[in-house]
């Protein structure tokens, strides 16, 4: 939901209705099946984008909803991401970044959105994870300056067919430990009286960590 738009996330469709005055279907895009109810909009004033699942289980969908009127809509953009099913996708708050993960857990994808080129590849380990790493371990990794992740050592030995799409992933800058097998949500935030910034995860337990 934004401040004049909320979404309806359907089994395979997705509504778009006008909000909050006398709200009207605007928009309906066909769906692969989405029992999670995938889907993430740009609360933005400059941007009203909307991802979505696409219409096989590794694509998302990406479409600007600036326009209000039904039938004037361009057709959404289909981004390949991922070679298995989607399990979770994010926009950033600008609307200019999408980021997917599989249900592999593996790697995160990130995606231009004005381009909808793939901007880096970021691994945070080996071991599948759907919805959280029963390591506890959360991963932090640089975007503005990718040259800040860490870089497989097998990257030296080149990229042949064996290795390759283990050592071109970048790895986390940074990581923490939070209680293993426990779930977390993570938010970054700013310390203004210490002016640095930091990551908090509050974990299903009842933790909280900063």
């Amino acid at each position: 939901m934004r401040h004049d738009k909320i979404v309806m996330v359907l089994k395979n469709r997705i509504c778009v209705y006008s909000f909050p005055d006398n709200p009207r279907k605007l928009f309906e895009f066909d769906t692969w099946d989405n029992p999670k109810g995938l889907c993430d909009l740009c609360p933005s004033l400059e941007k009203q984008l909307l991802v979505f699942l696409g219409h096989k289980c590794e694509s998302l969908q990406l479409v600007d909803l600036a326009s209000t009127m039904p039938g004037t809509l361009s057709a959404p953009f289909t981004i390949n991401a991922h070679q298995s099913d989607i399990a979770c996708v994010s926009l950033n708050q600008p609307g200019t970044v999408v980021a997917s993960a599989s249900q592999k857990g593996t790697l995160i994808h990130l995606f231009d959105t004005p381009s909808k080129e793939k901007l880096v590849e970021l691994r945070r380990g080996t071991d599948p994870a759907t919805v959280y790493c029963d390591k506890g371990t959360v991963h932090i990794f640089a975007l503005k300056d990718t040259r800040l992740n860490r870089r497989s050592a097998l990257a030296r030995c080149g990229q042949g067919p064996i290795i390759g799409q283990y050592v071109d992933p970048q790895w986390s800058l940074a990581s923490f430990t939070v209680p293993a097998e426990s779930a977390c949500i993570c938010v970054f935030c700013r310390n203004t009286s210490k002016n640095v910034n930091c990551v908090i995860a509050i974990c299903v337990d009842g933790t909280f960590h900063k």
